[in-house]
């Protein structure tokens, strides 16, 4: 009897707190959406030319085609429709990728510490960025864009390739095996990437400034060059995301419920590797945003995957937007920093707190 009523506690403290979680998610959704909107029109009135919002709304409408545009209103339509909405299209297209990618990194491997970057699939773009800068095919232009985003794509799913290939034991993907991997690989990809800077001192500065992570000179072009593969990438984790949720209790448990583990993680591996490679071939590597976003949610509304995929997708939208708009507008002579520095100075402090807390690392054991 002392049994069955401590059982009956026990499913009405987990039943309170999944309610608990419920609501905090619907504030938390609807409140990220406003964000999301108001973001995106006050983000478009910073720059380096002066514009009021009033001019802001009118070069919009203009640029949708819902007004008629004046001589007058011509230079600022071309600076807010097709320079800064643009880039702030682009910065949410890579947050967005880049925490969901985060997401499914940190489930399939359960690792809090995963993120993007941890299978050198980061590394691999910047290397086949930095090839095709080292030949000079920096400028030149393919499909309406600049060979550099495809370039970063080929290295991106060479490097994914690789890892795979290293990871298997026994015909079996092990995801300690594929932590090792991406640790080798990257590390040689890195090795490689500073071959490169030391055999030609005129290409360093490209380099170094592609890799740090940058959406200047971006447009909208590369959103429609990301988007295909954001979607893809966007459908393939989202598809699995309640087996993200088995994976997390171990794959002995997942496949007794059923779970074909090895089937199942690598369509969650492909999905979130496509996602990163997405991100960044068009805006170079920008880290902690896939680290950090997944953390904070988590937090928020707990570890269910579906609330947490769609919430760490909009935070991270926000996040890399107003990132963006600090890089384009913090050095008062005009220049820009890389975006990769702004969300390292947001990031890199706010996760010392976290280890020091070590409250959300608990959650994922």
């Amino acid at each position: 009897m002392e049994k069955m009523t401590i059982d009956h506690t026990g499913r009405e403290q987990i039943k309170a707190r999944e309610s608990r979680f419920r609501r905090r998610f619907h504030l938390a959704l609807s409140g990220m959406v406003v964000a999301i909107l108001i973001s995106v029109f006050l983000a478009a009135t910073y720059g380096r030319f002066d514009l009021s919002a009033a001019e802001v709304l009118r070069a919009i409408m203009a640029g949708l085609g819902l007004r008629s545009e004046s001589a007058t209103d011509s230079t600022s339509t071309v600076v807010v429709f097709h320079i800064r909405l643009s880039r702030i299209f682009l910065s949410s297209l890579v947050g967005l990728a880049l925490a969901v990618a985060g997401v499914a990194f940190q489930g399939i491997l359960r690792n809090p510490l995963a993120d993007p970057f941890t299978l050198g699939v980061s590394t691999g773009a910047a290397f086949g960025a930095s090839m095709a800068i080292f030949f000079g095919l920096g400028a030149e232009a393919t499909l309406g864009i600049g060979l550099l985003p495809l370039a970063s794509l080929a290295g991106a799913v060479t490097a994914l390739v690789t890892v795979i290939a290293l990871a298997r034991v026994d015909g079996q993907l092990r995801r300690d095996s594929m932590v090792l991997a991406g640790i080798v690989v990257a590390t040689f990809l890195a090795a490689l990437i500073s071959l490169l800077k030391s055999l030609d001192e005129e290409s360093v500065s490209s380099i170094v400034f592609w890799v740090m992570g940058s959406f200047q000179g971006r447009g909208w072009s590369h959103v429609g060059f990301a988007l295909p593969y954001t979607l893809v990438g966007l459908i393939l984790v989202g598809a699995h995301a309640h087996e993200l949720d088995l994976l997390t209790l171990g794959d002995t448990q997942a496949r007794q419920l059923g779970v074909d583990v090895n089937r199942v993680r690598m369509r969650i591996l492909l999905g979130a590797s496509l996602l990163t490679a997405a991100a960044v071939s068009v805006s170079g590597v920008i880290g902690f945003v896939g680290l950090i976003v997944p953390h904070l949610v988590r937090i928020t509304i707990g570890p269910e995957h579906r609330r947490l995929l769609v919430l760490s997708g909009l935070l991270g939208m926000i996040l890399l937007t107003w990132s963006d708009v600090v890089a384009r507008t913090a050095l008062p002579a005009g220049e820009e920093l890389p975006v990769g520095v702004v969300t390292a100075l947001l990031g890199g402090p706010f996760f010392c707190l976290l280890l020091k807390s070590k409250k959300e690392l608990r959650s994922l054991d």
